[in-house]
């Protein structure tokens, strides 16, 4: 009846859109959604077409009026309005009037109740008018609304309360109910089919129905007492979680458990009076305040609580809300399982109660007589019925009474009442084990006629639950609802159409567990057969339907929910209680249904298949059919090939729109007649009408055009029309049409077909285990192409209701999802087929389908006669591969009616272009597959099995010796077959495969020769192929090439592009595993190749574990790479990560041994050769040993430093084969300093060793720290031994010889006596050899300064561009972007313009150096690396020892003088040490950042001196800086104690004491000194004022690095002190030393340097001898008098 809303949600937001017309130029006005209203079916009935000046998007009816809905979002109404009292009462249908009230307003959907209408507004606003006595307008205080008035949908949860958008509207005839954008249904208005949880009516604010809260609505219908929702499926994680074993409401058991002697009684009949607390008086009452806490229904199969209300208006006192299907199984003891299920018992009514109110059991015994039968039955109304159930019963005939009827049957007449027995124990895993065993039985159940073999079984039952006062039995009130009907089980029991609802999907795949404690009872030969594996595991609906298809397509996994009066049975529970809350209809839930209608009391869905259910009331005929009861959905019948995709419902009649033969749309109808002269009469007089027994075609259909819609209300039916002028509309219908038709067709066979087949128990041993896999991706491949089909066409359809226009093809911007699909199933039927998989199905298909198999010939459409069954089935399951043409041809059609220039016209080309490619290319793949599959069948026997894979496809074979093997025997067979992933060479008994990503194919020419061959290379063969003529050549060629070229790409993609390239890329990548190479066997490569041989990037992995990744050449690793190798004993890993060069370690690299062990350094034919860092000790312990040097083969080898970290020693000397050998010098923690000479690893001959205290020996060694023979032993206070020793140092010395005490006076012996240390030590040039000579050698050159000036460059380019190749490559190498500017700067050669250094070029090689010196990426910058971390290494921890700081300076100065070396070379044009650069003189701005001594003071000298110490030592000292300084700290450490205690002493005298004591002369003294901005006097109490700011400057001393800058901080300190002296003179004046030194005392003194006297010595050991004679030198002078007056002021 009422008016209902189309279609799914996702369509649903697309009615906001204005309808437009298609960009071809249609006229919408006159040929858009005309409107044509009748009443009845009759032949002289015609249509009326109502005129409106726009286009008609949407109807809706009520009893005797009607809303329609234009484009622009404008509402007339037509019909009678009771409710406009002062305006006009009633219109003609064919003059409706516009809602003025809603002019502002742009509607987007209408509704109809039996007397009120409804509009939602494009923002999801609510309008309600008409009769408003029951509250369904939702406007307190008035009884009817004449206009369009707003009602607001609150949500009272939130504060402040917020507006629900709502997507839908639908009204009944006492309530109105709302979709919400959440999804979510709002109910107003008065009766049980609101849903709500209350029993206070009128509702008359809308509220939420909680029953279906956090689900997903897709549409709500209502009828005029009864509400439908269309709701999606849960997601199958959310429908498999354990259920829970107890009411969440009352604490009962959901399941329980009655065991007898000779069968189980499973029950899960629980029922709970939901919201509802039963008090100890009978009294019902609601928990005041707020609804119950409700539970989500988690799965079909779950209980869902009910809810019982108390007495409501019009209702009865007490309802008992039945909640579920009952699933009750007995197991009975001669081995057969009655079982009781939603499929064979269609109408199965509510559930049964074991419970008995108030814990009373009563049970009855399970075998009542035939009596009892009669009598019960005799009590029915309708007799006839009841005789003939009472024949079926008497016969014999097993049948379980629904439970409904059984509380009835047994309170009043069983005799024998048992108390119940539950076992508490039971929980839900039982309840779903005997689920489990009843599915598994099931078939076995309908394949025995159980009729005649069983006693008829009573399941056990208690009273009614819940009814008032607990009294057992019936329900007090009117006999309508008291009556429960009988025979609607024993109907369904008969019912023809159980096979089409019968489906085993997933849901019963998740529950099969075997049950222990019942199956004792089973007779073996069942469990036999029960426990037989079956084959299917495939559910055949993919669960949650293509995962990238996401939003874009409508949800198939759909359930129905009904509430609302039942007396009808409208509901479709198999009864005509009731429901108070949402309930879903089981069998639906597996229909995909799309579309649910309510006519006043019957419904209707709509599923994907076309199909129409209907239930409810059927007085005139109205649900279609004629079957009994009418109180579960049944199909309408309809003859075959008639596919429904619109429905409308009115009071009495149905509206059914549907595909006929053409594609333009036929309606039907079916229900009440309406006769002309009846049309006054009241309209509860029903005698003047006729109705139908099948819905009737309507014979003015044709007429109307392409309808698009239509529905149904009251007496009347409209439908809304387009007229097809350009032939868009008429395509767009075909295209719909043909989708329709194609969902049914793979529906049917899925059905019919593949279902029957993976259930066939002896599917497994026909097919084999292989071929089972095979068959069951094809199942799968197969259900996911027709889910699509199916979403697909319930898409089309909606839009037809809708849109109608190309923007809402999702196949033009998703074609990917379809051209995927259909590329799977392809490739999945020819991996079956290649496998001989129809082959072998034929069999087990012959005995299911019989020896005629016409459904399969029908199904396969095939017209010859006598073809093989194995034949029909390929035909059957390649038939959907034609559909793509389909696709095509209609997309080409609709682009016909564009515009050739629009974009619409080549979206649709271009679309169709593409199904038409891969309907070409799955073409080819069949024939390819058809030819393999012969192929197999004419191979030898054993090599087929090896040889044999499903997606391997046959391109060519040389059995006709079109091909054979150069120089082979006269009497070999060589064969040669060709695959689309390998050529297999077969002879007598063995064959080789070679896959075709590591194929190399090359012609070889044939001037000279005769012979056509073909050369082939595979990683370790090489062979020579002869053809038999150029032909065959040329297409072996060809072939081969092609077959590399797509194995390469992946043979998934569209064929269209093969052959388009004349041969594959000779470099390539792939994975390859070597059988034979000595090297490399049994390892797999992965990676680039490049003509049979590994080259570039690649990974090989070693059998034994080892793992080699990085780049190779010609086959062998080279270049930077990663090596993993297992330890034979440890467990763990020995790790090398750097470079290599034909296949060896070659190179920097670094070596992590298992042992704990680390190299850093350079390697050479995978052994340590060159300058490298070894760190010994176990992994727990930091490195007790670190040795840094040179070595040779392995060892260690000339210069290096060993620092023994457990013995606290340090060596830093000459190695000889792993031993110290030559000179070297060692210093321990405990300060002794040994220098001398070393033999076999131990102190032997000449040296020299010193203690802490400065005792001194100096002679023979012969061990470490033992001397023995000649030597000279001095005393601290400078007595010394000289003669003999023996012994160990520190542990008693035996000494022959003579004891000096030197004369106190005698000066001349006490010089003779001082040690001069380094004599014995490595000279500074020997040290660190190696790193140079690698920095060379990176350069190009054989030995220093041996070498190509050009090629070095080149070297840097190369070395500069692979590093930082190879750093973008590593993510964990990954630069800083300071880094790669830095490489990006490096990029240009200052070396280009030869010629004399200018200043300018100078200056650009410091720049330069000094950018090089930054990246170790550079050979310089990893020189310079190197040396720091050599420098530290030495001089660091044990090696801070004063003793070694005279080494230390000149190790520095060695590096400087080899650094220049190179950088001379890099440079041909640099003077040498100590050569001058002519500077210009119009550029003053020089002088002042040079590093020499020349300031403005200064008079100007010819040019700059160029020296080693100004262009490196700012890039080398700073980081050489700490160890060093540390040095010279430790050097001064008593010097400098005797300073600082002077500062501090002095320091704490007032500024103008302290000038006076230092004898600053009066005129210098400040008068007044600046503080805080402010010139204040200076008194006698002011401190650290005078002289501040040339204080400041001088503490930067500290801060800075080499000696330059030091001076330079000098100089400024002197600047700062001459303007404070000059601002206070104010004239000019010249200082001389006797004023300038005092003034220079005072502000050192306040500097408060602490190593005053290390930064000294260090300014003048590395001072460049060019500054010594300058100013600069002066000032260093001055400054170093300073301290050394300082040191001594306390004397003076």
């Amino acid at each position: 009846m009422h008016q209902h809303c189309h279609g799914q949600i996702s369509v649903m937001e697309s009615q906001r859109k204005r309808y437009a017309a298609p960009s071809s130029g249609e006229d919408s006005s006159g040929e858009r959604g005309s409107l044509h209203t009748w009443k009845g079916y009759s032949c002289s009935v015609t249509p009326e077409r109502v005129l409106l000046s726009r286009p008609v998007l949407q109807a809706a009816l009520g009893t005797r009026h009607g809303v329609l809905l234009v484009e622009g979002g404008q509402v007339y109404s037509f019909g009678e309005f009771r409710w406009k009292q002062s305006q006009v009462s009633e219109v003609g249908p064919l003059k409706p009037v516009l809602e003025s009230a809603l002019s502002g307003q742009c509607v987007v959907a209408v509704a109809a109740g039996s007397f009120h209408s409804g509009a939602v507004t494009e923002d999801g606003g609510v309008h309600m008018w008409g009769e408003n006595s029951f509250g369904q307008c939702g406007l307190s205080s008035l009884t009817v609304v004449p206009n369009p008035t707003p009602v607001a949908v609150l949500d009272p949860d939130t504060s402040p309360p917020h507006t629900i958008r709502v997507l839908e509207l639908t009204c009944g005839e006492q309530h109105s109910l709302a979709l919400s954008a959440q999804h979510e249904v709002w109910a107003w208005g008065s009766g049980c089919q609101l849903g709500l949880v209350t029993t206070i009516f009128p509702v008359w604010k809308p509220q939420k129905v909680e029953h279906l809260a956090g689900r997903h609505v897709l549409q709500v219908a209502c009828g005029a007492f009864h509400s439908l929702a269309l709701v999606r499926c849960l997601p199958p994680q959310e429908a498999r979680r354990p259920l829970p074993d107890k009411c969440g409401q009352c604490n009962q058991l959901l399941y329980t458990m009655t065991d007898k002697e000779d069968h189980v009684i499973i029950s899960d009949s629980h029922y709970c009076p939901l919201g509802v607390e039963l008090l100890a008086d009978g009294e019902a009452r609601l928990e005041p305040g707020r609804s119950p806490p409700l539970r989500l229904q988690s799965s079909p199969s779950e209980p869902l609580s009910s809810h019982t209300s108390a007495s409501a208006p019009g209702l009865h006192p007490s309802i008992t809300d039945h909640t579920d299907y009952e699933r009750r199984r007995t197991v009975a003891q001669n081995g057969e399982i009655l079982t009781t299920r939603d499929s064979d018992m269609r109408d199965a009514a509510g559930t049964d109660s074991d419970r008995t109110v108030g814990g009373a059991g009563s049970q009855n015994s399970p075998y009542p007589d035939d009596q009892a039968v009669k009598e019960y039955l005799n009590k029915l109304s309708d007799t006839s019925l009841a005789e003939e159930t009472a024949k079926m019963t008497i016969a014999g005939a097993s049948f379980q009474p629904p439970a409904d009827s059984l509380d009835l049957l047994t309170s009043d007449l069983l005799p024998g009442v048992m108390p119940v027995t539950t076992s508490s124990a039971l929980n839900s895993l039982v309840s779903s084990c005997a689920s489990a065993v009843a599915e598994r039985v099931v078939s076995t159940c309908e394949a025995l006629s159980l009729k005649k073999r069983i006693n008829c079984h009573y399941p056990g039952v208690g009273g009614v639950a819940g009814a008032p006062g607990g009294v057992p039995g019936g329900f007090p009130g009117g006999p309508a609802e008291e009556r429960v009907r009988l025979e609607e089980s024993m109907q369904g029991k008969k019912s023809c159409s159980t096979g089409d609802i019968r489906e085993e999907e997933a849901e019963g795949l998740s529950r099969r567990l075997s049950l222990p404690g019942l199956l004792s009872q089973v007779s073996p030969r069942l469990l036999r057969r029960a426990s037989r594996p079956r084959v299917r595991v495939v559910p055949l609906t993919p669960v949650g339907g293509l995962p990238e298809a996401g939003e874009l397509l409508p949800s198939l996994q759909t359930e129905v929910w009904s509430w609302g009066r039942g007396e009808e049975g409208q509901l479709g529970h198999g009864d005509n209680l009731p429901r108070l809350q949402p309930l879903c209809i089981k069998c639906l839930s597996s229909k995909e249904v799309v579309l649910v209608a309510a006519g006043a009391h019957h419904s209707l869905a709509l599923t994907a298949q076309s199909q129409v259910f209907s239930w409810g009331s059927n007085s005139s005929g109205q649900l279609g059919h004629m079957a009994c009861p009418t109180t579960i959905p049944r199909l309408a019948k309809l003859s075959e090939g008639i596919r429904v995709w619109d429905v409308g419902a009115g009071a009495q009649h149905t509206l059914l729109l549907a595909d006929g033969d053409c594609y333009q749309p036929i309606l039907y109808y079916s229900g009440q007649q309406v006769r002309e002269a009846a049309q006054d009469a009241p309209q509860d007089q029903t005698e003047g009408y006729s109705y139908t027994q099948q819905p009737v075609l309507l014979p003015f259909c044709m007429n109307l055009g392409y309808v698009s819609g239509v529905f149904a209300g009251g007496q009347s039916c409209v439908a809304l029309a387009d007229r097809n002028v350009t032939g868009f509309i008429a395509s767009l219908h075909e295209l719909a049409a043909a989708e329709r038709k194609f969902y049914c067709k793979l529906s049917s066979v899925k059905n019919h077909i593949l279902r029957p087949l993976l259930d066939l128990e002896s599917l497994g041993t026909a097919l084999g285990p292989a071929s089972t896999v095979l068959l069951q991706s094809l199942a799968r491949c197969y259900s996911r192409l027709c889910h699509l089909t199916g979403q697909h066409s319930a898409l089309l359809t909606a839009n037809l209701r809708r849109r109608r226009e190309v923007k809402s093809l999702v196949m033009l911007e998703h074609a990917s999802i379809f051209l995927d699909t259909y590329n799977e199933y392809c490739c999945s039927v020819g991996n079956f087929l290649v496998m001989g998989g129809f082959q072998a199905l034929a069999k087990p298909s012959l005995d299911f389908f019989g020896k005629c198999p016409e459904l399969l010939q029908r199904l396969a459409e095939s017209s010859e006669e006598n073809i093989p069954l194995s034949d029909l089935l390929v035909a059957l399951f390649y038939l959907p591969m034609r559909h793509l043409h389909e696709y095509g041809r209609l997309l080409l059609k609709l682009g016909t009616c564009f515009e050739v220039s629009s974009v619409d016209y080549q979206k649709l080309q271009d679309c169709c272009s593409k199904f038409e490619a891969l309907a070409l290319h799955l073409k080819r793949r069949r024939k390819e597959a058809e030819y393999t599959y012969h192929f197999w069948k004419s191979f030898p026997g054993k090599m087929t099995d090896s040889l044999r894979k499903p997606p391997r496809r046959l391109i060519c074979e040389s059995s006709n010796k079109a091909l054979t093997l150069q120089n082979s025997g006269r009497f070999s067979v060589n064969w040669f077959i060709l695959f689309n992933d390998a050529l297999v060479h077969a002879q007598f008994s063995t064959h080789h495969v070679f896959p075709l990503a590591t194929l190399w194919v090359e012609p070889i020419p044939e001037e000279n020769t005769d012979l056509y061959g073909l050369k082939v290379i595979s990683p370790e063969e090489t062979f020579t192929l002869l053809a038999c003529s150029s032909m065959e050549k040329a297409k072996w060629l060809r072939s081969i090439n092609q077959a590399v070229d797509q194995a390469m790409s992946g043979a998934g993609q569209s064929g269209s592009g093969a052959g388009q390239r004349a041969e594959p890329p000779i470099s390539r990548t792939a994975s390859y595993t070597f059988y034979k190479d000595s090297r490399l066997k049994e390892a797999t490569y992965e990676g680039r190749w490049l003509a049979g041989k590994p080259n570039g990037r690649g990974m090989v992995k070693w059998l034994d574990g080892r793992i080699y990744t990085g780049t190779f050449k010609n086959g062998l690793e080279d270049g930077f790479g990663d090596y993993v190798m297992p330890s034979k004993t440890l467990n763990l890993n020995d790790h090398y990560q750097g470079h290599w060069k034909e296949g060896k370690m070659h190179g920097i690299g670094t070596y992590k041994y298992a042992t704990g062990e680390l190299y850093e350094g350079s390697f050479q034919d995978n052994m340590r050769h060159g300058h490298g860092m070894l760190r010994s000790g176990t992994l727990n312990s930091s490195s007790p040993s670190v040795f840094i040097g040179q070595w040779v083969h392995d060892k260690k080898t000339g210069y290096g430093v060993f620092d023994d970290i457990t013995r606290g020693e340090k060596y830093m000397g000459m190695w000889q084969d792993d031993q110290r050998q030559g000179t070297g010098v060692i210093v321990t923690q405990f300060g002794l300093y040994y220098e001398g000479a070393f033999n076999n690893n131990k102190m032997q001959g000449t040296g020299v060793l010193l203690s802490e205290d400065n005792t001194t020996y100096e002679g023979e060694f012969s061990e470490d720290w033992t001397l023995n023979g000649k030597g000279v032993l001095t005393m601290a206070n400078g007595d010394y031994f000289e003669g003999t020793f023996t012994g160990e140092w520190g542990s008693g010395l035996k000494v022959s010889g003579s004891f000096f005490k030197p004369n106190l006076y005698d000066s001349d012996g006490d010089k003779g006596r001082a040690v001069k240390l380094g004599r014995l030590a490595v000279r500074p040039e020997e040290k660190w050899r190696a790193v140079f000579e690698e920095c060379w050698m990176r350069l190009g050159c054989e030995a220093p300064g041996q070498g190509e000036n050009q090629r070095a460059w080149e070297n840097i380019a190369v070395a500069l561009t692979t590093s930082s190749r190879q750093h973008r490559d590593c993510p964990e190498m990954n630069l800083s972007q300071s880094h790669n500017r830095t490489l990006e700067s490096l990029e240009f050669n200052p070396q280009q313009h030869v010629g004399p250094v200018t200043m300018e070029k100078y200056d650009r090689i410091r720049h330069y150096l000094i950018k090089a010196c930054d990246t170790p990426l550079h050979p310089l910058g990893r020189l310079m690396e190197t040396l720091v971390a050599v420098y530290r290494m030495t001089y660091v921890g044990v090696g801070a020892n004063r003793r070694l700081l005279l080494q230390a300076v000149n190790e520095i100065m060695s590096y400087l003088a080899r650094i220049f070396q190179l950088v001379r070379f890099l440079f041909p044009d640099l003077p040498e040490e100590g050569g001058v650069i002519p500077e210009p003189s119009s550029d003053p701005q020089d002088k002042k950042d040079s590093n020499c001594a020349d300031t403005q003071l200064e008079s100007p000298k010819p040019g700059r001196v160029v020296s080693s110490s100004s262009l490196l030592l700012p890039v080398l000292l700073p980081r050489l800086y700490p160890p060093l300084f540390t040095l010279y700290a430790l050097e001064k450490e008593r010097e400098d104690d005797v300073y600082w205690e002077c500062v501090l002493r002095l320091n704490k005298q007032p500024d103008m004491a302290l000038l006076a004591f230092l004898g600053v002369q009066h005129k210098f003294w400040p008068v007044s000194v600046p503080v805080l901005g402010e010139r204040t006097e200076v008194v006698s109490s002011t401190k650290d004022a005078c002289f501040a700011s040339a204080t400041e400057t001088l503490q930067q001393i500290s801060t800075t690095f080499t000696p330059s800058d030091k001076l330079q901080v000098i100089q400024l300190t002197f600047e700062e002190i001459t303007k404070e002296v000059v601002s206070s003179l104010e004239d000019s004046f010249l200082w001389s030393m006797d004023d300038l030194f005092p003034v220079f005392l005072y502000v050192v003194l306040r500097a408060r340097i602490r190593n005053l006297g290390s930064e000294v010595s260090l300014i003048e050991d590395l001072m460049d001898p060019c500054v010594q004679h300058g100013e600069h030198g002066i000032m260093f002078t001055t400054l170093k008098a300073c301290y050394y007056q300082i040191q001594h002021e306390k004397t003076t």
